[in-house]
């Protein structure tokens, strides 16, 4: 395990520091990823994903649409009528507004922003309604992990709640009768996958869009970007989850009230062209070649992918990341937590995502008669990093490009100090307590690679981290759906119809009893 770790980490660091200096080696590493990504985002791994979502709205009777208001009650209503959503506590837990901030700050990030310009610039307008597709029943693969990781959940020895899909894996899989092995195997699969995600997805990808709207609209060089960035993660996450939420809990809802309120601007500024911008979402979604014409049949396939890609890159549903932050908050009731998954989602993707969308389509940018993006724009090539910066200047000016700079770089930040949390989570699982501080070391460290590395590759790579950490994920759910079916069954039961039965509250009876004794009115 030592020796594993040790080469991973050689191995990403090796690639930071030849960025620049070793275009050969990246050209290998591109090539071997590519084949790589082919496989976890093959046409398999998108049906697997979609049929988990499909799977538990069925199992939970359409929950996210037949028990709407009551998880809107429960999660954002829930913030200004009940204290102990947002009352920091006094142990090792955070609280469920925390756990929301802390989520959400590693979910809304660059993929509203920049993953939703590469949708529509690969996939055309059509990858937009995929988008809102994979959220719709990804809303319940979110629950469904939420719910397993607070019923699978187990104190570590510094009495704080330790829970993710490794814990399902291995103590709700495992348990099953011939599958112990299997459980513990993929649990270890998972944590490995997610210990490299940390770096992709959750810190260079990240950190690679920071520096490339810096550089755009501020001309601040990439390596200044990187320094400062990395300075400023490493004071964050050496104080551990308590710090990371205070921290996000302050972050994430200004920046997402800020560019929403810029995004609705916009929205109004331009409501003429919604019938056009909706109709080449629509169309585009079924289109039989790709964006500027194609070979037939292209278009729906290129639509789709980049739709689900960016999709799940965006709202992580189906990676079971998210989970392990959730896990973390003082809830009581695996379904209470479920239901602010569903709302992660939503926010993520059908609110956020949706107006980044139309800020791109409605602003000219792209042709909606064939769904192409314009080569350039006032002498700027235009890439999917400022295709949102450029939209923004062309309502607002300069002002409107520093605005989304400014965006990316909260939404980035936020976003690599929440995924911070879920590679030390893993890093727990595979190499114990005492060895999560090198890990924190070697995140802070890789925040410059990232910086100066590639935009392309770092995507790629994020996209292949994705994949694998996706995989081993979504079998735990499917073996577990019938858990899942029950534990919302029995909420249901008891919090909506009124019925006397007993909660489930935990796999684990002295866990079971503990919380079925709190006095407290979290539910």
């Amino acid at each position: 395990m030592k020796k594993l770790a040790a080469a991973m980490s050689a191995l990403m660091l090796s690639v930071t520091a030849l960025a620049e200096a070793s275009g050969g080696f990246l050209d290998g590493v591109a090539k071997v990823n590519g084949a790589v990504n082919n496989v976890v985002w093959g046409v398999p791994a998108l049906i697997l994903l979609a049929f988990v979502g499909i799977l538990m709205t069925c199992l939970t009777k359409v929950f996210q649409l037949s028990h709407i208001g009551h998880w809107m009650k429960k999660t954002i209503g829930a913030v200004f009528s009940d204290k102990h959503v947002t009352g920091h506590t006094a142990d090792k837990s955070i609280s469920q507004f925390q756990s929301l901030c802390t989520a959400l700050a590693a979910t809304v990030g660059t993929g509203n922003i920049v993953g939703v310009s590469g949708a529509i610039m690969v996939g055309g307008p059509g990858a937009v309604f995929w988008m809102w597709v994979i959220a719709f029943f990804g809303m319940m693969t979110n629950f469904s992990e939420n719910v397993l990781g607070i019923y699978y959940r187990r104190r570590n020895s510094k009495g704080e709640w330790a829970g993710g899909a490794m814990y399902y894996l291995r103590d709700g899989l495992g348990s099953y009768k011939g599958f112990k092995q299997v459980g513990a195997v993929l649990a270890w699969l998972f944590s490995l996958f997610c210990l490299i995600a940390s770096f992709g997805i959750g810190n260079m990808t990240q950190v690679n869009s920071i520096s490339g709207n810096m550089q755009t609209v501020f001309h601040v060089p990439t390596w200044v970007t990187g320094v400062v960035v990395m300075l400023m993660v490493g004071l964050v996450v050496v104080g551990g989850l308590k710090r990371i939420a205070s921290v996000t809990e302050k972050i994430v809802p200004f920046m997402v009230i800020l560019y929403i309120l810029g995004t609705i601007i916009i929205f109004f500024s331009n409501i003429g062209k919604i019938g056009a911008v909706f109709g080449a979402i629509f169309s585009g979604a079924f289109a039989a070649k790709a964006a500027g014409g194609g070979i037939v049949g292209y278009g729906i396939k290129l639509a789709i992918e980049q739709g689900m890609k960016r999709g799940v890159f965006s709202n992580e549903a189906g990676l079971g990341s998210s989970v392990m932050v959730h896990s973390s908050s003082n809830v009581k009731e695996p379904v209470r937590q479920g239901m602010w998954g569903i709302f992660e989602v939503f926010a993520d993707t059908i609110v956020v995502c949706t107006l980044t969308a139309f800020t791109v389509l409605s602003s000219g940018l792209v042709d909606l008669t064939t769904g192409a993006t314009l080569a350039e724009y006032n002498g700027i090539a235009l890439t999917k990093a400022n295709l949102v910066s450029t939209a923004f200047s062309i309502r607002f000016g300069f002002i409107g490009s520093a605005f989304v700079a400014i965006s990316v770089m909260l939404f980035a930040f936020s976003t690599v100090l929440g995924w911070s949390h879920y590679g030390t989570t893993a890093a727990e699982y595979l190499l114990g307590e005492k060895r999560t501080i090198p890990y924190r070391v070697i995140f802070v460290l890789l925040v410059f690679g990232g910086a100066v590395m590639g935009d392309n590759l770092a995507w790629d790579l994020a996209d292949t981290f994705n994949g694998l950490m996706m995989i081993p994920n979504l079998i735990g759910v499917i073996a577990l759906s019938g858990v899942v079916m029950k534990i919302t069954k029995n909420y249901v039961a008891r919090q909506l119809k009124g019925e006397k039965i007993a909660p489930m509250l935990s796999a684990f009876p002295d866990i079971q009893r503990e919380q079925a004794a709190r006095t407290d009115t979290t539910d």
